[in-house]
């Protein structure tokens, strides 16, 4: 599987699977190699593997996360920040990917000299669409992070992607 996409856009409805689409054991596989796909990436960051992280990516990735605000319940469809309209905390492709990931490895990067100790939970993974060669997921994420001695913060949150197979992969 490669990652086309990530953030979290607003949730379309899940999609139900029907009996003509998919069947339940195909269905079950299909999740367990995306988990698996999950899991390996998770794996690769963790352990600052950052070259073979950007193999699993494709050409059009896009990684985008919106910034989240209060609001108001009656006004929650506002809560997260309009796509290309509003600000975000990052909106990056594979060249700003690659340019990151070239940085960090010069050993010069203050932010992450030495590396961060990582660790990235994935849970609650659900598969929302299943096309003929895409697959759209969402699933939930945890990832602790301890830099120096005494920093460390925890993210928490949830992530929408599509995976498409790429040469078999």
């Amino acid at each position: 599987m490669t990652a086309t996409t990530g953030g979290s856009a607003p949730r379309p409805p899940i999609a139900a699977l029907a009996a003509e689409d998919i069947d339940l054991d195909e269905h079950l596989r299909l999740r367990l190699q995306i988990e698996s796909f999950f899991f390996e990436e998770a794996d690769l960051l963790d352990e600052h593997q950052f070259d073979k992280w950007l193999e699993l990516l494709t050409e059009d990735v896009r990684y985008w996360m919106p910034a989240r605000r209060n609001v108001p319940s009656e006004e929650m469809e506002t809560e997260n920040t309009a796509e290309t309209h509003d600000m975000s905390w990052f909106d990056e492709g594979r060249s700003t990917l690659i340019m990151r990931v070239q940085q960090i490895k010069t050993g010069v990067h203050w932010a992450e000299e030495p590396f961060s100790r990582t660790s990235h939970l994935i849970t609650n993974v659900r598969l929302l669409d299943v096309g003929p060669t895409e697959v759209r997921t969402r699933c939930r994420f945890i990832v602790y992070r301890n830099r120096m001695t005494d920093e460390e913060s925890v993210l928490v949150g949830k992530r929408l992607d599509t995976l498409r197979r790429v040469d078999g992969k």
